[in-house]
Parts: C-alpha cells; structure tokens; sequence
C-alpha cells in the first residue's frame, strides 16, 4: 500500500538593497557582505540593484562571486534589474542577464523563488 504525505516549505530569502556606483571601489565591500551572509547561513539572496546607476567589471565579480558561493551552499542569488539603462546595459552586453535569474520589481522575483 502507498503512503502519500503532503507538507508546507517556507523558503528563507534575505534581501540587499544597493544603490550609488557598483564599481571597483564598491565591489570589494559587496563581496565581503555576501560572503558574510551567506556564512551565516543566508544562502538565497534577493539583490535589488534598481538603483544602481553604474555597473564595472569588478561589481559584475562579485555578483558572480556571490551567486557561486550561495550556490555552493544550497541557495542562490537574483537579481532586481537596474532601471537604469547604462547600469542595465552592462548585463545584457556581457549576457549576464542571461546568467542571473533577473526581474524589474523586488516582488516579481521573489514570487519566482
């Protein structure tokens, strides 16, 4: 005879608001605050970049970074696109909109988790 169980899971999602310059002087300060996190067991990461304005190499790193180490712990790290069209532009020139998983509100991609 089969047994059939059902249950409720609640998924724990930390969200990060940045705005300003996502560049090279920033980068490090974000890297160091997602491994933080996800250290101390926030592994699914909501990033609400619509008020990024600028976005370098060295912030779309440690974007990377933390989407590999969320990854690595069980959870993953999404994105709220920039409104920001230059800051936007980045992502879709290097295609990285296509390797985050990225939505325009805070609540469209929480509602995708």
């Amino acid at each position: 005879m089969m047994e059939m169980r059902t249950g409720t899971h609640e998924i724990a999602i930390e969200t990060v608001e940045l705005s300003g310059r996502l560049d090279a002087l920033e980068a490090t300060g974000l890297r160091d605050l997602l491994t933080a996190r996800i250290d101390a067991g926030s592994t699914n990461l909501a990033l609400d970049l619509s008020n990024v304005s600028f976005v370098d190499s060295a912030g779309l790193a440690a974007l990377v970074k933390g989407m590999k180490g969320a990854r690595s712990a069980g959870g993953d790290l999404r994105i709220v696109s920039p409104t920001n069209a230059d800051a936007m532009r980045v992502f879709e020139l290097t295609q990285f909109d296509k390797v985050f998983q990225m939505a325009p509100t805070l609540d469209e991609l929480l509602s995708q988790w």
